[in-house]
């Protein structure tokens, strides 16, 4: 059914290419020659896709898929496959494997940051072009980042050990420039840029690396859309769709209602400690995810990232219930009575599981997935 007040969204989507019993191997340089769809990152090992901008959920879930399902029988030639993991699980990050040696920006990439950036994960964008309203959903949204790396977490293995978190993508990619205030309008934020591109600190517009920013076809100016980038990997196109969807209902419900969801009017913190306690929430969320002790944004008080899943679940079932998603939000509550990808996977490895054999069934299940949803794509069409 088509509807309307949901906005525009799209996927930036990166995968790690390599063997089904989860080494790694690069070949992002052969598939971009054959599949233009897909981009080179810096390091060989993984690649990107990225949908058009879409408002309906059914045919998101089908831009998903149809790139991977093109990949995968690429890479089945090549007796090869996509690997459901976040970081160099079973590989070797004491190596970059450069994608395009003579590339400037990738050296410096290489130089400043090495491997700390070759993870895997998903940029989720949804449409607003009111400026002032998409600087609105940028605070609430980085206030509650925390939520959807929680939900999301698929990186407790680095090396073919355990990490001891459950996004190591989150803990050991780099946040540039370190300090990222509240932006108060798009004013303060073009002002910001360009101070650091001024300084040195960020080497163009796309050099900020922060949980959620301002996207759009000219950065700093131009600006369209909002990109919450703190996801890991989300393999299960219909988690991935739950968690877009409740991203979804937050931030309609702001625009609809500024003053009981922007930060800057509901928040008893200053602007200085929102961005104290949003940063530490997110390295609180990647240690533990689901389990961790975060901050509440509104009042400072303590509160496990589940039970605020379920505060956020119980608070959107009226708008979701008006917008037909209350169905597309059954993942997540899932999620919550099982855990996310990380804490199953952890679980499977304390029952005495390696971590090989714990990513090489989460290949098969990757794999199973996609074919599943291929089937019922061709019984509804």
């Amino acid at each position: 059914m088509k509807n309307s007040s949901l906005l525009l969204k799209g996927f930036e989507v990166e995968l790690f290419t390599g063997r089904s019993t989860g080494q790694h191997v690069g070949v992002a340089v052969a598939v971009t020659k054959d599949l233009p769809e897909f981009v080179k990152e810096p390091d060989h090992r993984n690649l990107e896709y990225i949908t058009s901008p879409e408002a309906n959920y059914a045919k998101l879930k089908e831009d998903l898929l149809a790139p991977r399902r093109r990949l995968r029988s690429w890479l089945a030639k090549k007796h090869l496959t996509l690997l459901p993991c976040s970081t160099l699980s079973l590989g070797d990050s004491s190596i970059f494997e450069r994608s395009d040696p003579g590339n400037p920006y990738h050296d410096l990439i290489e130089s400043l940051y090495g491997t700390k950036v070759v993870t895997a994960s998903v940029h989720i964008n949804l449409g607003i072009t009111d400026l002032n309203k998409l600087f609105a959903a940028l605070r609430l949204v980085r206030c509650e980042a925390a939520i959807f790396l929680a939900l999301s977490a698929s990186s407790p293995f680095l090396d073919g050990e355990l990490t001891g978190a459950h996004s190591q993508r989150w803990l050991q990619f780099p946040r540039t420039p370190k300090k990222v205030p509240f932006f108060r309008d798009h004013d303060h934020y073009v002002e910001w840029v360009q101070m650091h591109l001024a300084n040195g600190t960020m080497q163009n517009e796309r050099h900020l690396w922060t949980s959620v920013r301002p996207n759009g076809p000219s950065r700093p100016y131009d600006l369209n859309r909002m990109e919450l980038r703190i996801c890991d990997l989300i393999t299960d196109p219909s988690m991935l769709l739950a968690l877009t969807a409740l991203l979804e209902l937050r931030v309609i419900n702001l625009l609809r209602n500024p003053e009981k969801f922007d930060p800057f009017h509901v928040s008893d913190l200053t602007s200085e400690e929102l961005v104290e306690i949003s940063d530490s929430n997110d390295i609180k969320a990647a240690k533990d995810s689901l389990n961790a002790s975060l901050v509440h944004w509104k009042d400072g008080r303590t509160i496990t990232a589940i039970d605020w899943v379920q505060e956020l679940l119980n608070e959107t079932i009226p708008l979701a219930e008006e917008l037909n998603l209350t169905e597309q939000l059954e993942p997540l509550r899932d999620a919550l009575e099982e855990g996310n990808q990380a804490m199953k996977w952890l679980k499977s490895f304390g029952l005495g599981f390696t971590v090989q054999s714990v990513i090489e069934k989460a290949i098969s299940s990757m794999a199973a997935e996609e074919m599943l949803d291929s089937n019922r794509e061709v019984l509804l069409g």
